[in-house]
């Protein structure tokens, strides 16, 4: 009942908000003391080991792809929205450069491999892709992700809504809020004095 709840709230969330179509930020981890000769970053960004930077089977477009739990949900369309947590990093190196958990994302709206590899997902399904530069940035920098990077992403799917689900969830929610403002009581007007 929870983890309904919360996809719910997750939803509602980006149906306020109204997101426009780009990736979720990276979360912020609250601040940590570090040793007296120096200050770790915020958020802290870790290395992924070597072990988990591979992908063990590819699409035909050269997306590679690795199992790592299997869901039985449905797989969203490439306009979906989607609540995902995931991981992304380097896959030269391991270093982390993004990460988030119950990020509303949609598809349409992100670099083609991500969109590519969780329209594969069934829901409740956890996979690693290993994105070539060419389904990611390409030559193109992003932030701490260099020129031609291929791009590493651990993502589970949490849930999937359609445009026409997210709009009448939308509808809905303002419809209720209507409803709240109507019905809000108001406070008697003074009369005038004399």
């Amino acid at each position: 009942m929870n983890s309904t709840l919360a996809r719910t709230a997750a939803f509602a969330t980006l149906v306020v908000l109204a997101l426009p179509a780009q990736s979720a930020t990276a979360a912020t981890a609250p601040a940590a003391a570090a040793a007296p000769t120096g200050i770790l970053p915020v958020p802290l960004m870790p290395t992924v080991g070597a072990a988990f930077r591979s992908c063990s089977a590819k699409t035909a477009s050269g997306l590679g792809y690795q199992v790592l739990k299997a869901g039985n949900g449905p797989k969203p369309a490439k306009d979906d929205f989607v609540l995902v947590n995931y991981i992304g990093y380097l896959a030269a190196t391991g270093a982390v450069f993004d990460q988030n958990a119950g990020a509303p994302l949609r598809l349409d709206g992100v670099i083609p491999g991500f969109a590519e590899g969780v329209q594969t997902m069934a829901r409740g399904s956890t996979y690693r892709f290993c994105i070539p530069a060419a389904l990611g940035y390409g030559a193109n920098a992003s932030g701490p992700i260099p020129a031609n990077a291929d791009l590493v992403f651990q993502i589970e799917l949490i849930d999937s809504r359609t445009p026409a689900e997210v709009e009448a969830m939308r509808a809905e929610m303002q419809k209720q809020q209507g409803a709240q403002e109507g019905a809000a009581p108001t406070a008697p007007v003074p009369a005038p004095k004399n």
